[in-house]
């Protein structure tokens, strides 16, 4: 059975661009345009991973998170932090909150399959 992932992002493009290259690799992709949106679906759909932009409005990549890492069926799924932040500050807070790793936009698709390949097996 596909692995599914949650991509989470407030630009349409980014979302579309990311799920071709997902699904081109045979994932299930389920897209969320916010935090509070991907929060539902995350407590709506059993996900394998989670990657997430940082700002967004509603809620933003490190509130998501927070709040995902409070839930028991994520505390162990790989979050991937997929933004244009790249500061070692905005790093350590990813990585406090519970990040799983860190790519930079704009994102090389082959890079994305292999971090997440990795991390989901």
């Amino acid at each position: 059975m596909a692995k599914t992932i949650l991509a989470v992002d407030d630009s349409a493009s980014i979302r579309q661009m990311v799920a071709f290259t997902l699904k081109g690799a045979g994932y299930e992709v389920i897209q969320a345009v916010d935090g509070q949106d991907a929060l539902d679906k995350a407590n709506a759909h059993k996900v394998n991973l989670v990657l997430t932009d940082i700002n967004m409005p509603r809620m933003d990549g490190l509130k998501l998170l927070e709040l995902l890492r409070q839930l028991s069926h994520y505390k162990a799924v790989p979050i991937l932090m997929l933004t244009t932040e790249s500061g070692d500050e905005i790093k350590a807070k990813g990585r406090a909150a519970g990040a799983t790793g860190w790519l930079v936009k704009p994102f090389d698709p082959k890079r994305l399959l292999e971090v997440i390949g990795k991390v989901i097996g």
